[in-house]
């Protein structure tokens, strides 16, 4: 049976804050903040480390307590708006979105009690 997140979004994000930290990659940095638009779901910046200066951004949505929907919702080179489609954009998308997806994981014990 799927169950409604409870969890309130500030504990979420300080959840977060601390949790995702060690599934990053070394030099990779990321802010967590939340969806004004929708309490169950996270903005998530991450910032590539290296010089490319790739920046994503994810919106990380609670589907219910144990489920997680992680959308790219833009990427960035330099400040400036880059093709998603690239290979290094693709390899960075998809590293992310399994921190993402282990950080929720990680942290069921708050949003599935």
């Amino acid at each position: 049976m799927n169950r409604q997140l409870e969890l309130d979004q500030h504990s979420l994000i300080s959840a977060w804050q601390e949790r995702l930290p060690t599934l990053m990659e070394d030099g990779d940095s990321f802010i967590v903040q939340g969806d004004e638009a929708d309490r169950n779901s996270l903005l998530i910046h991450f910032n590539a480390a290296g010089r490319q200066a790739y920046s994503l951004d994810f919106r990380c949505t609670y589907v219910d307590s144990r489920e997680v929907a992680v959308d790219l919702v833009d990427v960035e080179q330099s400040g400036r708006h880059t093709d998603e489609c690239s290979d290094v954009v693709q390899q960075l998308a998809q590293q992310y979105t399994r921190q993402i997806h282990e950080c929720a994981q990680a942290l069921q014990g708050l949003t599935n009690p």
